[in-house]
């Protein structure tokens, strides 16, 4: 029996994304999680419900406070070393820098999972330059490193992180078929429902999705928003939302904990995502049976093929309502069709054992 220790910033995502992972290597494995959220959090719940081993290790996810982030890197090196691991699972920025680096410190094997770069590091700006410093010296000696899409893993072997030389490429956190399955597509007698799922924030895509729902809203469709207020962005986005909301063009659910009651009901899904890893919202929806809107950018253009979803550019409006008015011209069969396509192109290549399978095999 092995030891595996997982770093992530945060129990939801950990949850939502890899619960069937860590319910496999739990079988056969003592899994410790090291997670910012309190222990009466109810992800965390679930995961010490389990059989998990539960360590609380707070930190600010965004922004970088250097004396905070050394004072986490001790943490991570403590705890590492007081627990022993034979192995050590990093997800997100700064597990995988920071327990990286403690990781790296101890000599303790570990694997390293870049589920998206981010604006930081693509804009080529000086945060983009110490970050990419960063992440080659704390991966440089992960047995592996785990990529979500191409695009990604070709930019960061081009910035030489490539950990010790071991670079593979995952579909994602793939879907889970089962709790994701195919719901028939619904009538449209009442005109048609347009759904985005989304953190409420700019690179997201939520200017130019506000954009389209505003002159789009009074053309025969309807707009809901699922999702989020980043807490920097309540305060611009919140009155814009609730606008629309009063003209009778969006419907904004805030947070849904179970998504498929809201896809069932929904004809369409909208992703106007700056940046992704691999897109779980796209993913979902497909797997659901939903024609997909999203842009032409790495991470949401694999989740869609030509027969399932349009393309759009990031950041903007115009081509993401042409997209839009594109996808409502089709007949329904044609958009029911859409969503029979997405589903097949997930079965085939986004479930999500092959990503458990990826991790058994190499541990």
């Amino acid at each position: 029996m092995k030891k595996i220790l997982i770093i992530s910033n945060s129990a939801s995502g950990l949850y939502e994304f890899r619960k069937e992972l860590i319910q496999n290597l739990k079988e056969d494995n003592e899994v410790y999680l090291l997670l910012p959220e309190e222990d009466n959090d109810r992800y965390v719940k679930a995961f010490i419900g389990e059989g998990c081993k539960y360590i609380h290790t707070p930190f600010n996810r965004r922004g970088m406070n250097p004396a905070k982030d050394i004072a986490l890197i001790v943490t991570y090196k403590r705890i590492i070393k007081d627990v022993s691991p034979d192995v050590v699972l990093t997800y997100t920025i700064k597990p995988n820098i920071y327990g990286g680096f403690a990781a790296k410190n101890l000599k303790i094997s570990y694997i390293t999972n870049v589920t998206g770069l981010g604006t930081a590091i693509l804009d080529g700006g000086l945060l983009s330059k110490v970050l990419l410093l960063m992440y080659r010296v704390a991966t440089s000696k992960a047995k592996c490193i785990f990529f979500q899409n191409s695009s990604n893993m070709e930019f960061m072997k081009s910035k030489g992180i490539t950990g010790c030389g071991d670079v593979r490429l995952l579909p994602g956190s793939g879907v889970n078929l089962n709790e994701h399955p195919y719901i028939p597509y619904p009538s449209e007698e009442d005109g048609i429902e347009a759904l985005s799922v989304m953190r409420i924030m700019k690179d997201k895509g939520i200017d130019e999705l506000l954009q389209a729902i505003d002159d789009l809203g009074a053309e025969g469709v309807h707009f809901t928003i699922a999702g989020n207020y980043e807490e920097e962005t309540k305060t611009i986005y919140e009155p814009k939302l609730e606008k629309l909301v009063r003209e009778g063009k969006l419907t904004y659910l805030g947070f849904v904990d179970d998504m498929n009651p809201i896809y069932e009901k929904s004809h369409i899904i909208v992703h106007p995502s700056y940046h992704e890893g691999l897109s779980n919202v796209c993913l979902e929806a497909a797997a659901c049976g939903r024609p997909i809107v999203t842009t032409d950018i790495p991470g949401c253009r694999e989740t869609v093929n030509e027969e399932s979803g349009i393309l759009c550019q990031p950041r903007l409006a115009e081509s993401l309502v042409e997209a839009l008015k594109n996808v409502l011209a089709f007949t329904k069969e044609e958009r029911e069709a859409m969503g029979k396509a997405g589903r097949a192109h997930v079965e085939k290549n986004f479930d999500r054992n092959i990503v458990i399978n990826a991790y058994r095999d190499y541990i």
